[in-house]
């Protein structure tokens, strides 16, 4: 047998750059790296010696290099991806929220932190946090709940079989996930002969599962006798470059489609059966049809709570639930009807088992009356000198935008106003990570799609609480000359979140900043902190300046940033839906006691009393 002497990096590094895609391109498209000593003289060493065959990028935070990477692959519907590493101690655990973020999405992403001591000679190193009672456990073992699969590579040869299970739950759809190889620093430096046959490259094909028959025709029969079916498109309608065969299946059987956050833009705003967003921040169009649905077709979707409006939204006592979905686990949930397979070839086989059974035609004044009540509130202002809501912030946005446009957040109040109100023109135009709605995702994940599709124009939507939480790859995106636009809407503090205490009887307390504790009122200005870290910045006072700017965006040469104050109280009226959100059963309050008045008598009705 052939041999190859390397140390336990080289070896890492060196398979890595062999596994490929269906489309012949490496799956770990390049490694995000902040070395320290846990890394540096081992990984930092090897990926050095393969700086042509894979590309090292350094960021400024664990954390958002895990951002950035996640964004990439999510654009990219899971076909590639890139790995992070860090040193032990607290540049791993700046990853562990990430890695929650990759797992909640069902997103793949290589974690690679460097660990203590497999020999334990120097205990305790540098940044090595003590077990009293396990001397095996170390600052890693945080990954274990938010990964779908872990790995500690105590020797050399641990990476013959790692490293292939790593990849294995990259690639499955099924169990897609974030995977953790918690890297020994003494192993990473130690040389072992490692067959010539392991480095060849492979080939890791995106499998996609048939349906079981009798599921299928279990499912086929239950549609056949629905009468008011509903489609809610999730994320797995993107994952499995499916949308085309979602438009296919609810063309010919003339069903209705809502879109949860992440299934966003699987149709066209503007396509006839697009009833729009679903759930807390859906549509009262969307809403309306499943309110009645008589069954509830659920593909690629979670079934999160603010798609299903904490389970009070499908209302029709006659109600049945499917779950198509790659993930049997997904499939079952709350006592669905489970098709358990690829949301791709599941859609084609139901339409074919059901032939030409369509249903009747949905009303179309649903959706008009929708955008009837939804677009004054994203047209122009016509009091120029009033402080401007999100809505209009949005409004501006979209009219600048184009089919080549992608619009992307993660937390606070634009996820909400964006699902409720932006119009997708193709699939891929609309990012939300809204699995963890992780504030500080934005910026990164801004930067890791227009690294998966530079020749889309990428706006990046963003609050002043979320900027601050995480910005510091602006200097990154300056320094890769990656382009990008940033629109921070600057309500000076936690609006979303205001709002949601003031609507549960909560006195606003501790989310905007003139309602938190403080000696000196908080005047930060964004702009220039921005253009510090090397963006082209400005601060507009109005949409009109905000249009304007917007337009003159597209001249930067790396990413821009534009500040508009807004108002941090309106939110849009129309559609919506119930959340469940605990309201205190004792309080000295009257509003919050008239809130939790309120609450029981919708927990009754989703209890069906």
């Amino acid at each position: 047998m052939t041999t190859i002497c390397l140390t336990a990096a080289q070896a890492l590094v060196k398979y890595l750059t062999a596994q490929m895609t269906e489309d012949g391109e490496p799956f770990i498209a390049g490694v995000w790296a902040i070395f320290g000593h846990g890394n540096v003289a081992g990984l930092g060493e090897a990926l050095h010696a393969e700086k042509d065959q894979i590309q090292t990028l350094r960021g400024h935070n664990e954390q958002t290099m895990c951002h950035a990477a996640i964004a990439y692959a999510k654009q990219l519907q899971r076909r590639r991806t890139m790995a992070v590493t860090s040193s032990i101690g607290p540049g791993a655990t700046n990853m562990v929220t990430a890695a929650a973020l990759a797992h909640v999405n069902r997103l793949p992403l290589l974690l690679l932190p460097g660990d203590v001591f497999a020999n334990r000679g120097p205990d305790p190193v540098l940044q090595q946090v003590e077990d009293f009672g396990d001397g095996t456990v170390t600052v890693n073992d945080c990954f274990r709940p938010v990964t779908r699969y872990f790995d500690r590579i105590m020797r050399s040869e641990q990476l013959l079989t790692a490293l292939p299970r790593a990849f294995r739950v990259m690639t499955d759809p099924a169990e897609c996930g974030p995977v953790c190889l918690a890297f020994c620093q003494d192993v990473q430096a130690e040389a072992y002969d490692y067959p010539a046959t392991f480095f060849e490259p492979r080939v890791w094909r995106t499998r996609r599962p048939h349906p079981d028959s009798v599921e299928l025709e279990r499912v086929a029969e239950l549609l056949r006798r629905a009468e008011k079916p509903v489609i809610v498109a999730g994320g797995g309608v993107h994952y499995a470059g499916a949308c085309d065969a979602l438009e296919a299946f609810a063309r010919r059987h003339r069903i209705p489609v809502v879109e949860s956050q992440a299934g966003k833009s699987a149709l066209a705003w503007d396509h006839d059966l697009n009833f729009g967003p679903v759930g807390v921040t859906g549509a009262a169009s969307a809403n309306a049809i499943c309110a009645e649905a008589d069954l509830v077709l659920g593909v690629g979707t979670r079934f999160q709570d603010f798609t299903t409006g904490s389970w009070n939204l499908f209302r029709n006592p006659r109600r049945r639930l499917v779950s198509l979905n790659v993930a049997a686990y997904d499939a079952m949930k709350h006592g669905a009807e489970p098709l358990c397979c690829d949301a791709l070839v599941g859609l084609e086989a139901l339409s074919q088992a059901l032939g030409d059974h369509a249903f009747a035609a949905p009303d179309a004044a649903l959706k008009r009356d929708w955008f009837a009540a939804v677009d004054p509130l994203t047209a122009a202002p016509k009091d120029s000198n009033a402080l401007p809501t999100d809505q209009q912030v949005i409004g501006a946005v979209q009219r600048a935008s184009g089919v080549d446009n992608v619009v992307m957040c993660a937390a606070g109040t634009m996820p909400g106003e964006l699902h409720t109100l932006w119009k997708a023109p193709r699939p891929g135009a609309y990012h939300m990570e809204y699995g963890f709605s992780c504030m500080g995702y934005e910026i990164a994940g801004a930067m890791g799609i227009k690294m998966a599709e530079p020749d889309r124009d990428v706006v990046c939507m963003i609050g002043d609480g979320s900027y601050m939480m995480a910005n510091s790859e602006l200097a990154t995106a300056a320094m890769l000359g990656i382009k990008f636009t940033v629109v921070v809407t600057d309500n000076r503090g936690y609006g979303c979140i205001n709002r949601l205490q003031m609507s549960t009887g909560g006195a606003e307390f501790n989310n905007l900043l003139e309602h938190a504790h403080h000696v000196h009122p908080s005047r930060i200005d964004f702009a220039a902190h921005a253009a510090s870290m090397g963006a082209t910045a400005s601060h507009v006072t109005s949409i009109a300046e905000l249009e304007v700017a917007l337009a003159a965006a597209g001249d930067a040469d790396g990413p821009v940033v534009l500040v508009i104050d807004t108002d941090p109280y309106p939110s849009t009226g129309p559609g919506g839906h119930w959340w469940d959100v605990a309201v205190p059963e004792v309080s000295a309050r009257p509003a919050v006691e008239a809130a939790r008045k309120a609450y029981e008598a919708q927990l009754r009705m989703r209890a069906g009393g």
